[in-house]
């Protein structure tokens, strides 16, 4: 052999494995970069969620709009989804990734930023906190020559830090900043996992399993940011500590949420730096590709008419739209398709309803601080659901179960899921024992309704103000909506230890070995309830875990039932429909839908009504329980109906060629991401749609 061709062969393979070497170092620098957004995203997200009930206090809004602000992510990835998605990938795919991981941190920054263009936080009315005097004004106690009402605001007191109007509507940016953050977040998915899938050299797979795994950890961190955070004072900082006298247990007291969205999105900020520094490609596939044409295709397409190629290309444009509206009838016109369509979204609508306001639910039906509630779905509901998704893809890879297989399994799964969330109509609290709510003023008789309850004997005279909330607890265990309306008429200590006296609605009771004095704040609740609230914990694992068995299985019946070349224009149309249907109207709904069961509603000084201050618990769970169970049941009858027309639709067929096309869950998962990244729905939307 030629000494020179032997050298030649080694000058071509030594750039070769220098290539090969840059490609990879460049390929793990970007899953890592992509860990690390995964991580941020998902850490925003939870973050939203777990605040919920802290915005909705802060800015005194109802549940419906905080709904609303919740949708509003949706909103803002649905304006870019479908253009991203398509020509994201025709540009530089890591630098997109780093500018929509940057636009995700300013969103989350956006919507911390009213706090600081917010005047302090007002609990009750006639709290006035000056950050330059330690004091707290006197709360009202019941006086007979008291004509005065203490919900008068002076402008000296509303420049120095009293609610103003201007503020009542600041809420629109924390929406603005939510729906920019779905803006940004749109791109990291669908461009991401395009990218890995080509230069991941067949082993996608298990790097997106490695990533879905990893964004997990954002979501146990958010809720551990969330539950340090929301023990501290909402104007850390800016008060004197010493001087709020209301505590964590409280339903008016606000945590520093607005810490949480700072630190998520200059996570995000962060995790966008890698991704300017990585090239449009690794390999140069495209390049090679083209040298391997022959010249004589592009000397045809030069000596080719301009005029001939505008043509061309508007035909090609016309041809694009009309097999789009083509294939879109197509999938719409498959009755097993839109069946599933239909039933997803149902079954999704309440996993929506349920994550969204399972923080609120855990806070009023067992009187958990925001705090706890993080811990308990931070560090057990999370690594269940972790558990079950890896669990339900092996028993279906394990069992090799067909699309008929498949749905019964499905079915199955969901009886079970059904059965085990009934348990929790057993677990619902009664309604505290609230004088003028669910009590009459003296506390002696139930009232039918709490609307317009009247005042008693021994409060008629105190010339109290109704709309007013400063809750405090008897010894008999009746909470009182403020000193005044328990007819108390002297008080000693200060602060948090502040005792009231000579309370005449409380000595009306008449209740032995008791004395006539509240101390400050709502009466906890009592034992049996605490004993229902770690039942409930230990139902919501099994749920979560059988809830999450068919996470997969889900997917693939999205797909599978339509023409191969539909696949990714069905999984599109589904993402699309879920999110729109279920991800921006769930929280809307299922908001208003808690509103009904508010009892006492915060007033502004404008008279305006704000947010709820307590509900009635039995009513709340029935309605919320009740809505969430109707979604499930629906489910199962569909789904029965579902497997019924799959086996009218496959009777008589080639069943075997069927499974022959089948592939292990893994992989069904990649097989609606095309190369070029057309339509992929994002992690949050796939949680929220087959859980």
């Amino acid at each position: 052999m030629d000494p020179d061709q032997d050298l030649n062969k080694t000058a071509e393979a030594e750039p070769s494995r220098k290539r090969k070497s840059r490609c990879c170092d460049g390929f793990k620098m970007f899953l890592a970069a992509l860990s690390f957004t995964f991580i941020s995203r998902t850490l925003s997200g939870a973050i939203m969620k777990s605040s919920i009930t802290q915005i909705e206090r802060r800015f005194d809004i109802t549940s419906s709009i905080a709904g609303l602000i919740d949708g509003s992510f949706e909103i803002g990835n649905l304006f870019l989804i479908v253009f991203v998605s398509y020509f994201g990938s025709k540009l530089h795919r890591p630098k997109i990734i780093g500018i929509g991981s940057f636009v995700m941190g300013i969103g989350s920054i956006l919507t911390a930023l009213p706090h600081f263009f917010m005047g302090y936080y007002r609990y009750s009315k006639e709290t006035y906190i000056n950050p330059s005097e330690n004091s707290t004004s006197s709360l009202s106690t019941c006086s007979i020559n008291q004509n005065v009402l203490l919900n008068n605001t002076s402008p000296e007191r509303e420049g120095k830090g009293w609610e103003k109007e201007s503020d009542s509507y600041m809420w629109v940016f924390v929406l603005m900043g939510n729906m920019l953050r779905g803006i940004g977040e749109s791109p990291i998915q669908p461009l991401g996992i395009s990218y890995l899938d080509d230069f991941a050299k067949g082993e996608t797979s298990f790097y997106l399993g490695s990533l879905f795994a990893i964004g997990m950890i954002g979501s146990v961190l958010a809720f551990t940011v969330g539950s340090l955070f929301s023990k501290m004072y909402v104007d850390i900082g800016y008060v004197d500590l010493s001087s709020i006298r209301i505590t964590p247990n409280d339903s008016r007291w606000v945590g520093a949420w607005w810490l949480s969205f700072l630190f998520a999105g200059l996570l995000s900020i962060m995790s966008s730096i890698p991704f300017f520094f990585l090239p449009k490609s690794l390999d140069k596939p495209q390049k090679e590709r083209k040298v391997s044409v022959p010249l004589h295709v592009f000397k045809t397409n030069e000596e080719r008419n301009p005029m001939t190629l505008a043509i061309d290309h508007g035909q090609k444009a016309t041809e694009n739209i009309t097999g789009f509206c083509q294939s879109l009838k197509t999938i719409l016109t498959n009755p097993l398709y839109v069946l599933f369509l239909f039933l997803t979204l149902i079954q999704s609508s309440a996993f929506i309803g349920i994550i969204t306001y399972v923080f609120k639910y855990i806070e009023q039906q067992y009187g958990q601080t925001a705090s706890a509630t993080n811990i308990v779905l931070g560090f057990i509901t999370i690594p269940t659901i972790a558990t079950g998704m890896f669990v339900g893809g092996y028993i279906t890879k394990r069992f090799k179960l067909s699309l008929l297989g498949i749905a019964k399994y499905l079915l199955s799964i969901n009886i079970v899921t059904f059965t085990v969330f009934l348990l929790n109509f057993a677990l619902i609290c009664e309604s505290k024992s609230v004088a003028g709510l669910t009590l009459t003023y003296d506390g002696n008789n139930p009232v039918a309704s709490h609307i317009n309850v009247p005042l008693s004997y021994c409060n008629s005279d105190c010339n109290c103000d109704a709309s007013q909330w400063e809750p405090v607890c008897g010894d008999n265990g009746i909470t009182y909506i403020s000193p005044c309306l328990a007819g108390c008429k002297s008080s000693s200590g200060s602060k948090r230890s502040i005792v009231f006296h000579n309370c005449s609605c409380v000595e009306a009771t008449g209740s032995q070995n008791k004395s006539n004095s509240v101390n400050l704040g709502a009466c906890p609740r009592d034992e049996q309830c605490t004993k229902k609230f770690y039942i409930y914990i230990a139902v919501q694992i099994i749920h979560s875990f059988t809830s999450s068995l068919g996470t997969s299985s889900t997917l693939m019946l999205v797909f599978k039932n339509v023409q191969p070349e539909l696949k990714s224009l069905a999984v599109g149309f589904h993402t699309f429909t879920i999110r729109t249907l279920g991800g921006i109207l769930a929280p809307i709904y299922f908001g208003a839908l808690i509103d009904r069961s508010c009892m006492k509603w915060s007033i502004s000084s404008s008279g305006k009504q704000g947010s709820c201050r307590i509900y009635n618990s039995t009513f709340y769970g029935k309605t919320f329980l009740g809505m969430i169970e109707s979604f499930k049941f629906t489910t199962l009858i569909l789904y029965i109906v579902f497997i019924y027309a799959m086996k009218k639709v496959y009777q008589g067929k080639d069943t075997k060629a069927s499974e022959n096309r089948r592939k292990s869950v893994n992989e069904a998962n990649l097989e609606f991401l095309n190369n070029d990244g057309r339509f992929v729905p994002s992690a949050r939307a796939d949680a929220e749609t087959y859980t």
